[in-house]
């Protein structure tokens, strides 16, 4: 009969991992089955038991759209400054929903998990990634709804390649800086709850810190024209990654929508449908900027998670 202990010894001692060392975001990749079964999972098990099921991803954003186009565009005439508001409107507010939905997920991943992180071992991370893409799953209806709306104002026969790898663009900006973020103030909310409070404070400022229910143009008449700052300010408010990503989203799908109705409705057009300035080069920079962010995330996290259990 062979001993076992001799067949452990052949084995090469560099092909054993050490128990509960954790090799960040690369264990995702190399655990993405459970990375998949928790999206699953999490898809899944959302709207359990409801009756309305996945009517209840557009609610919310129509609910929000007819809110701030009813108070905002009716009552104060923002519709009269701003041409096609209604889908400057919705193309903005889908790109919120995306942030807001990966970052608080995220954020609350960890503790929402606490059974499963005091006992077993698994990439922590994983959480946190399942999160953001959750979030992913459920923001494509409403870019459906968005470019079903946006096909019908003649969006085909403006749109240009540009305009398509932009939709892409934003989406990959969006989503890694709110797993950055995320992961950040995730692993901070295991032992410190007020993180939940600081990010409900931090999503309820990003709707209006980004040009979703503006336009940029506003911004640098407020600041520039009228404030006499300094016009660096415009420019580091254009580079926070949030605004680009739903500057790219009105360049993919308002410009084009919109093309033909600003002539026949006699709006200032060049002024109103102005392409923020430097709009290509700060993608490279804003991906940079959210790369960097979900760095910097998965260096505290890693920092902090060896305490995980002990603290849940």
């Amino acid at each position: 009969m062979t001993d076992t202990r001799d067949l452990f010894a052949t084995v090469p001692r560099s092909d054993f991992d050490t128990p509960g060392k954790s090799r960040g975001l690369i264990d995702v990749v190399r655990w993405r089955y459970l990375l998949n079964l928790l999206v699953r999972t999490g898809v899944t098990t959302r709207y359990r038991n409801s009756v309305l099921g996945w009517t209840w991803s557009y609610v919310r954003p129509a609910a929000q759209f007819l809110v701030f186009w009813i108070v905002l565009g009716v009552f104060m005439n923002l519709d009269r400054d701003v041409p096609n508001y209604a889908v400057y409107l919705f193309s903005g507010i889908v790109v919120i929903n995306l942030f807001s939905e990966g970052f608080k997920n995220a954020t609350t991943s960890i503790v929402g998990n606490a059974p499963l992180v005091r006992k077993v071992f698994l990439p922590r991370q994983l959480f946190a990634v399942s999160a953001v893409i959750v979030s992913f799953v459920h923001f494509l209806p409403q870019v459906g709804l968005l470019l079903l709306v946006c096909l019908l104002m003649g969006w085909i026969t403006h749109v240009s390649i540009f305009g398509v790898l932009a939709i892409f663009a934003a989406m990959v900006i969006v989503m890694l800086f709110s797993l950055g973020v995320g992961l950040f103030f995730g692993a901070i909310n295991v032992r410190y709850r007020d993180a939940e409070n600081i990010v409900e404070l931090m999503l309820l400022l990003a709707t209006w810190a980004s040009p979703v229910l503006y336009s940029w143009t506003m911004v640098q008449e407020a600041v520039v024209d009228r404030l006499q700052w300094p016009q660096w300010l415009v420019e580091v408010y254009l580079l926070n990654p949030i605004t680009h990503g739903v500057e790219l989203f009105h360049y993919a799908f308002w410009r084009p929508a919109t093309e033909g109705l600003v002539s026949a409705a006699g709006y200032g057009g060049d002024q109103m449908m102005a392409i923020p300035p430097g709009l290509a080069w700060n993608t490279l920079w804003t991906f940079l900027i959210a790369l960097g962010t979900l760095l910097l995330g998965q260096l505290i996290f890693r920092r902090l998670e060896g305490r995980f259990a002990q603290d849940l």
